[in-house]
């Protein structure tokens, strides 16, 4: 024993530092990397992923995490063999690596498991940037503010002019800041996700392509987008042709003649609405079509045919189907669809025209 402590006080005291650090940190890794290792082999024959999450998610904070506690274990080593030295600095950066070791391991199992429900949810999938890069915001920025307290930094002063600049800058970005916040207030509450087929109170319609941190995108059927910002999408009427579901039903309108047999019209009709809706390849073929005579017109009797169909782009070629079909039918049937008939009345108008003579 007196040899070596004669050995290490012929050696300069940050030569030993120096030489405790990288034994006793290459001795770590290596155990480390046996232990994840061995712990990845049993979490691969699993299916949960958060197991996997912490486990991507751990390494490198738990190298800083090593290296932290080597520079801690050095000070008892140095006091044991004899050596002086002031171990003031390596305590301080122990304890920077630890901090950031923790903000590092909270950062990447929230960013991970933020894009994995993200991943999940159609809705949410154009909108991971958004969550990440908040959830990101807000860990780093408190992580840093830990790690200057942690340096003996005085943070009261900087939270103040954090908040005069915050005051300042949000009153510069207050349009981008409303769309902002509009945009995460459509991704909480769902009232459109993306692909969803949608119609604006001004008259637009089109599917929701994509929910940006400052706008929506929304393609129309023609293929041309309309991009609106959020906070005037969050303010705005919204029907959602997609919610709760993607069927819908579709009323035709129909009229007959005065003459006709209605209870023979309304046979004739079912039957031609139930064929359409089985063989049309976006009919609903287990729906129950009806019809509902409703109105005594000038030249015929109206009623409104419902059919279904799977989704709200379709129905247009379901009604154009079915009226092909209701009018060969028709035909066939002799029941008459009338036209609106405007009739003179030629010898009350050569009355008025004698009596005005």
């Amino acid at each position: 024993m007196d040899e070596i402590k004669a050995i290490m006080n012929s050696l300069p005291p940050w030569s030993i530092a120096i030489m405790l650090i990288v034994v006793t940190y290459v001795f770590m890794l290596a155990v480390k990397k046996i232990l994840l290792k061995r712990l990845s082999n049993v979490i691969n024959k699993t299916s949960f992923f958060y197991d996997t999450l912490i486990l991507n998610s751990i390494s490198f904070p738990l190298t800083l995490a090593l290296l932290a506690l080597t520079l801690n274990l050095i000070e008892p080593v140095i006091h044991y063999v004899g050596v002086e030295m002031d171990f003031s600095v390596l305590t301080s950066a122990a304890r920077l690596f630890l901090v950031a070791a923790l903000v590092l391991f909270i950062d990447a199992v929230l960013i991970g498991g933020v894009g994995h429900y993200a991943d999940k949810s159609s809705s949410l999938k154009t909108s991971k940037s958004i969550m990440q890069g908040v959830v990101r915001a807000l860990i780093l920025g408190i992580g840093i503010l830990v790690i200057l307290g942690t340096m003996g930094i005085s943070i009261t002063p900087i939270i103040a002019s954090l908040g005069i600049t915050s005051l300042a800058v949000a009153l510069a970005l207050q349009p981008t800041l409303t769309n902002f916040f509009s945009g995460v207030q459509l991704v909480i509450d769902k009232p459109i996700r993306v692909g969803d087929f949608i119609e604006l109170d001004s008259g637009e319609q089109g599917f929701v392509e994509k929910i940006g941190w400052r706008t929506t995108w929304i393609r129309m059927l023609q293929n041309n987008v309309i991009i609106i910002p959020n906070s005037v999408l969050s303010q705005s009427k919204i029907i959602n042709y997609y919610y709760p579901e993607k069927q819908l039903s579709v009323p035709v309108e129909v009229g007959v003649h005065y003459d006709s047999d209605l209870e023979h019209v309304e046979q004739v009709t079912l039957e031609v609405a139930r064929e359409i809706l089985k063989t049309h390849k976006w009919g609903v073929e287990d729906y129950q079509t009806f019809v509902v005579f409703h109105t005594f017109d000038s030249s015929s009797i109206n009623f409104t045919v419902m059919l279904r169909a799977q989704e709200y782009f379709n129905r247009f070629f379901i009604k154009s189907a079915f009226i092909k079909a209701l009018h060969h039918r028709y035909r066939q049937e002799g029941i008459t669809i009338p036209y609106p008939i405007r009739a003179i009345n030629y010898q009350q108008e050569k009355s008025a025209e004698t009596s005005i003579d």
